[in-house]
């Protein structure tokens, strides 16, 4: 078995094997954790990979119609933890709409964008610069920006009265600021057009975990009051198109390897394409744009809520299409003072609990120290 490095990983020649792999080093909550990769040409998904879900049922008046729905993201949820969804009930001028403007606040010149650098932000909502994030340490800074802000109550239309009635163990962990929005009030749509989306997954977000707690053999509102002000936040990505790599050169990412750190994430992604998922065999696969649906995805606290029967996958980007792509992915979490350990019907005598309760504070903070960046 010979080695060689580059980038911050490792390719092996197996013995007695055709195969070569490369070893993908990964950031965890406890620590750096490995992958072997095959190397492999490119192909797209299979649809037992990463199938697609006619997900109509959940809005369903009908138990059998919902409960239909939830086997098939549970089917989903245990293999690569990767499924697209369609007839989601959000509607294509809602998505046309935040990815106009996103282009529209993307497009300005960096002096422009400055006025709302995350830094200057109190709770880092905002724009992140290209060449200052590096969510993977092994591979290439990101080549991508990035236009974020946090769940705030103000906008979520199941928060009612006064927002000083919620309670204080919830209300400090809130952001209720508008400095993303006063810092763009230069583009007058793109306020309205970003809450329309944020407003549309958070309400799709809100179903899904309620076809998830069916899926986990548990009471259909059973995890509600767990995400009444939830972990909610966007994320506008805006990748430019990057060369293929040069033999000998680091290669690459517009976004590396990563899985993502709540129950679930709900992604938009424009048809240019370059979302690439890790199967269970060490294979990269295209997540390809099928048009008018979302990508969903498992992330860490779900997986570990359910004893490893869900899998957060590891997944990247690379746009290699020539063309500047949009991506907006919705990060959906609990409540960030919620505690929850291990579900009860995720354990049995050959599945023994293997995490102690975390609140999801703590958790995401764990992750986010994990992360490395551009220093």
């Amino acid at each position: 078995m010979s080695s060689s490095h580059a980038g911050g990983t490792s390719t092996l020649v197996v013995t007695g094997s055709s195969e070569q792999h490369t070893l993908l080093r990964l950031s965890s909550a406890s620590g750096p954790v490995y992958r072997r990769i095959k190397i492999a040409p490119l192909r797209d998904a299979r649809s037992d990979e990463i199938p697609l879900i006619d997900i109509s049922g959940i809005y369903s008046s009908s138990f059998d119609e919902r409960k239909a729905v939830s086997t098939q993201i549970h089917e989903a949820a245990t293999n690569n933890g990767f499924f697209y969804v369609k007839n989601h009930g959000i509607s294509a001028s809602v998505m046309k709409s935040a990815y106009d403007s996103s282009l529209e606040f993307f497009r300005q010149p960096d002096e422009i964008k400055q006025e709302v650098n995350a830094q200057l932000s109190p709770c880092l909502n905002g724009w992140k610069p290209p060449q200052t994030q590096r969510i993977n340490q092994a591979e290439s800074i990101d080549v991508r920006e990035t236009f974020s802000f946090r769940y705030n109550p103000t906008y979520d239309p199941a928060v009612s009265g006064n927002l000083g009635a919620i309670p204080a163990e919830i209300r400090e962990s809130l952001v209720t600021n508008e400095f993303c929005w006063e810092k763009t009030a230069n583009l007058p749509n793109l306020k309205e057009d970003i809450i329309n989306y944020w407003r549309a997954t958070l309400g799709l977000a809100r179903h899904l975990t309620r076809s998830f707690s069916l899926a986990l053999s548990l009471p259909e509102t059973y995890l509600d009051p767990k995400i009444t002000y939830p972990d909610a936040g966007i994320g506008l990505n805006y990748y430019p198109s990057i060369p293929p790599s040069t033999s000998g050169l680091e290669e690459q990412v517009s976004i590396g390897s990563h899985t993502d750190f709540q129950l679930f994430t709900i992604l938009w992604q424009d048809s240019n394409g370059g979302l690439q998922v890790l199967n269970r065999e060490g294979e990269w696969i295209n997540a390809a744009p099928i048009e008018g649906t979302f990508v969903i995805n498992i992330g860490d606290y779900l997986q570990r809520i359910t004893n490893d029967r869900y899998i957060s996958t590891v997944h990247r980007a690379r746009n290699l299409s020539g063309k500047e792509r949009i991506s907006m992915p919705m990060f959906f979490g609990f409540n960030l003072n919620e505690t929850c350990g291990v579900l009860d019907s995720c354990v049995d005598e050959e599945h023994p609990r293997k995490y102690e309760p975390i609140s999801c504070k703590e958790w995401v903070e764990l992750r986010v120290k994990a992360m490395h960046t551009t220093d």
